[in-house]
């Protein structure tokens, strides 16, 4: 039969895998699109005409089914060295993911036996092998290995359940996986205490595995996540899920997650309190869709309740005329770049501020790329200001401050919650939904072009947000643990109408899948100053 293959057309037998046919083509592949949709190199092609593309890890859907076959490795070779124990992946540390035998350290030694059995399986080479198995037997085969995470989400599945297969091994990462254990030869595991970081190729990297960057502060944050995601029950998602089918448990349960991040604004109040002799001015920044312009706005609140006055100042009014925009590695005009504001003027009006003077800032029409200035404003004794955007947090930004006169906060949804102890939720996708969910509706932007979109806002992170988040004072986690399943009927019903022809439908029917894990429940029960409202709508915040 006929198959276009990279654009060429070629011959090959009915049922011929697609790993059989990218042997024939120089490269190292790890899936392939078939007429745009993602298939394992296992996938037999029996398609006359099929349309097909291979990947390597340069392609971040590579990656994901890369990722989660080193995940199925080493729950096998944990299962295979300490039978009785149990590893929980969490996401996620310097682009890694952090893994942990549950209710023990690991040692160096217990790490190099790991590694051992790891890379005896790589070299063996076995088979995934995909079956499918009524919910009886993978039920009594999840118990006798003590995978009783695993036997609650399983009230979730239809009767008959996908499962890979490994040399009698059974397990399920809600993924595709690559042919063989042979393919996953680049990896690295380092001992981070009370666990371990499993680094991986990453397609930012061209599929390279990036150099480790300890994150301590973030790990902490991580850390607490966890412990109150255990301590509330919700650690895995049928847990989450289980509190859907009790109206009263789910009340308390919105309540508690909402309570949270009272507790957080709280802290940061405190501490600015306390040290307002010498804090002046507050810096917010974290990645698209983590909530900042509700936390920002309800920080003024928990501020003014302490009789001290916030004075909010736009860094986007600080864009520089068009011409002075420097140019990105395409020739384009890039307006994230921290050169393209003036930090000249910013400088200026931030010191002037601080020392008690009036000033004029400018006032920048997006429209018609004009500054203007505002009338004379002076920062009140009492005062702090509060600045928020991509670059707040790097010292370029304030260099004029000295550091002891900054606060810096850093904010993301770190959620610290699993499908199962083998399987983290993704934070990129769970900020993807939000985004997703927020854009249609206040933007009347479809999930097409958000998706279309959203590469070029997360190089923008990875370059200008990322780097500078241990430089925070504190980080603010904004994920709610029942926000999934309020964002699910939104994302769901934005996803689906992107046909099996656009370029994004397999990111889009990967979300979808992903969504699927949860329950859906009514917003009528979130209040409206909650963060959630930014997306969903119904805020007080109104803007």
């Amino acid at each position: 039969m006929k198959v276009i293959i990279n654009g060429k057309e070629y011959e090959y037998k009915p049922k011929t895998t697609l790993e059989e046919i990218s042997n024939d083509f120089p490269g190292d592949y790890y899936c392939a699109t078939v007429n745009n949709r993602i298939r394992e190199l296992s996938y037999q092609l029996e398609t006359e005409g099929a349309d097909v593309h291979f990947y390597g890890l340069d392609y971040y859907e590579s990656v994901k089914i890369y990722e989660a076959s080193l995940r199925y490795v080493i729950a096998m070779a944990v299962s295979n060295v300490f039978p009785k124990e149990n590893v929980r992946f969490s996401n996620s540390i310097s682009m890694g993911i952090y893994g942990h035998i549950i209710g023990k350290e690991v040692t160096p030694e217990m790490l190099e036996i790991l590694n051992q059995e790891i890379s005896r399986i790589i070299k063996a080479d076995y088979k995934f092998e995909r079956r499918k198995y009524d919910k009886k037997t993978i039920k009594q085969y999840y118990k006798s290995l003590g995978y009783f995470d695993k036997l609650g989400t399983l009230k979730y599945r239809k009767e008959s359940v996908n499962v890979y297969e490994v040399n009698g091994y059974k397990n399920y990462m809600y993924s595709y996986m690559v042919p063989s254990t042979g393919y996953l030869k680049s990896f690295k595991l380092r001992l981070y205490y009370p666990g371990f970081i499993l680094q991986f190729p990453r397609s930012e990297m061209k599929g390279e595995i990036p150099e480790f960057v300890d994150e301590p502060k973030f790990l902490k944050t991580l850390s607490d996540a966890n412990e109150w995601a255990k301590n509330t029950g919700s650690e895995n998602i049928y847990q989450v899920n289980d509190k859907c089918s009790d109206d009263e448990e789910l009340i308390k349960f919105i309540g508690v997650c909402e309570t949270r991040h009272n507790h957080q604004l709280k802290e940061i109040g405190d501490k600015v309190q306390k040290n307002l002799d010498q804090i002046r001015l507050i810096a917010i920044a974290g990645p698209s869709s983590s909530g900042k312009t509700t936390f920002s706005k309800r920080l003024e609140i928990e501020l003014l309740s302490r009789n001290i006055h916030p004075m909010r100042i736009s860094i986007d009014n600080y864009y520089l005329d068009e011409e002075h925009v420097p140019l990105d590695e395409n020739g384009n005009k890039d307006f994230e770049h921290i050169e393209a504001l003036n930090l000249k003027l910013f400088n200026e009006n931030m010191t002037d501020f601080l020392m008690g003077k009036e000033v004029r800032t400018p006032i920048f029409d997006f429209k018609t790329k004009k500054v203007t200035f505002s009338e004379p404003q002076k920062l009140s004794k009492d005062g702090v200001i509060i600045i928020e955007g991509i670059h707040a947090l790097n010292e370029r930004l304030t260099e004029s401050i000295p550091k002891n006169r900054k606060f810096k906060i850093y904010i993301a949804p770190l959620a610290q919650r699993n499908i199962d102890n083998h399987n983290p939720i993704s934070l990129t996708d769970l900020r993807l939904v939000r985004r997703i969910v927020r854009d249609l509706n206040f933007r009347n932007t479809s999930a097409e072009k958000t998706l279309e979109m959203w590469q070029s806002v997360r190089n923008g992170e990875h370059k200008w947000i990322y780097p500078y988040m241990e430089s925070a004072d504190y980080i603010f986690n904004s994920e709610l643990g029942y926000e999934l399943l309020m964002l699910k009927k939104y994302g769901v019903e934005s996803l689906k109408v992107i046909k099996n022809d656009s370029q994004y439908y397999i990111l889009a029917n990967r979300l979808l899948k992903f969504l699927k894990v949860f329950r859906s429940i009514s917003d009528s029960k979130v209040k409206n100053d909650s963060l959630l409202r930014e997306f969903i709508g119904g805020s007080v915040f109104k803007d």
